[in-house]
């Protein structure tokens, strides 16, 4: 059920992985997948998936609460940095493909989700399928980065596919040293990439081709050396240097803080980022209904006999390393 927007109740806790550091903290408690706490008085606000059991995997219910905790955040003007995060073993493994709860929110029936009944959830087909991913997944990903306060993603374990959406979404990465990052869309599902497709902003151009290609991934490290990470940290340390790092941020006059963002954001943009967004989502469009077309059951991805491993049986995605072609020594396709 996505939060209402009521103003949230309060109870004061503080979080076991910054025990380090006692720090009193208000948590709001009206979500149902994500925590929204906030620490230092309120300059500090940490937003978690929390959804472990299934990895923080994004259902829709998640994405609509994610959206209202960072609203909230920005609306407060006691707040200057959000750190966006992760519960349980890794940050997310991606869009929700099917689990029980996303199931349920997608069909008709008691526990439909109200975004599946608006912003196109009532049209058919390709129609059907753009309009809610414009709204759900592409538009609000470039909503939160423009989100005037400065974001933090604090990441780690896997970082695959929509999971890359919502970190770089941010305008600065902290990884922790077991952190991975891939997008498997298009060797497991024969896309083109996720539908905010920063991959050759972030990743570099070629890079990109090769990660899409076939579907390895990069640790920390590299991603340090790419410049897409800013900080790497031991995981057991993750949460409390992290918040140090927030509060270095938080330090800068905030009307600095907003123009250095923005200047960086409008070079970025006059460069051609959003213009090449808006392209590569009508592509992402464009592949699905390719997929739907020529499928009987009309399933907007590809199949196993399309070429691709079932998604949820592939081989292990293995990091991308420059003297084989692939890091465990198989070079069969994957």
């Amino acid at each position: 059920m996505a939060a209402s927007n009521a103003i949230p109740k309060y109870a004061v806790c503080s979080w076991p992985e910054a025990e380090q550091r006692v720090t009193e903290r208000t948590v709001v408690n009206d979500y149902a997948y994500v925590t929204s706490s906030a620490l230092d008085d309120g300059q500090i606000v940490r937003v978690m998936l929390d959804r472990p059991e299934y990895r923080n995997a994004q259902n829709r219910g998640m994405l609509v609460e994610l959206d209202d905790a960072l609203r909230r955040a920005e609306a407060d003007d006691q707040v200057r940095v959000v750190i966006l995060g992760g519960n349980g073993p890794l940050f997310s493994s991606g869009h929700d493909l099917g689990t029980q709860a996303r199931v349920e929110e997608r069909e008709p029936g008691p526990k439909q989700h109200v975004t599946h009944q608006t912003n196109g959830g009532s049209r058919a087909g390709a129609e059907q399928r753009m309009l809610q991913e414009w709204h759900y997944f592409f538009t609000n990903t470039r909503r939160w980065r423009d989100l005037r306060k400065i974001t933090i993603a604090e990441v780690h374990g896997k970082v695959y596919a929509a999971a890359l959406m919502l970190a770089w979404s941010c305008d600065l990465i902290v990884a922790a040293e077991d952190t991975t990052f891939a997008d498997v869309v298009g060797t497991r599902l024969g896309m083109c990439g996720v539908e905010y497709f920063a991959h050759p902003w972030e990743f570099g151009l070629r890079k990109t081709k090769e990660l899409m290609l076939t579907g390895d991934s990069i640790d920390a490290e590299e991603g340090y050396r790419l410049g897409m990470v800013s900080k790497v940290f031991p995981r057991e340390q993750l949460a409390q240097r992290t918040e140090e790092f927030a509060r270095r941020i938080a330090a800068t006059p905030t009307m600095a803080a907003l123009l250095i963002k923005e200047s960086v954001n409008q070079t970025q943009d006059t460069m051609g980022f959003h213009n090449a967004l808006n392209a590569c989502f009508s592509l992402h469009q464009l592949n699905h209904s390719h997929w739907a077309e020529i499928h009987q059951d009309k399933v907007a991805r590809a199949h196993p006999s399309d070429g691709v491993s079932e998604w949820n049986q592939a081989a292990p995605v293995v990091l991308a390393q420059r003297d084989v072609a692939r890091a465990d020594g198989d070079g069969r396709p994957r």
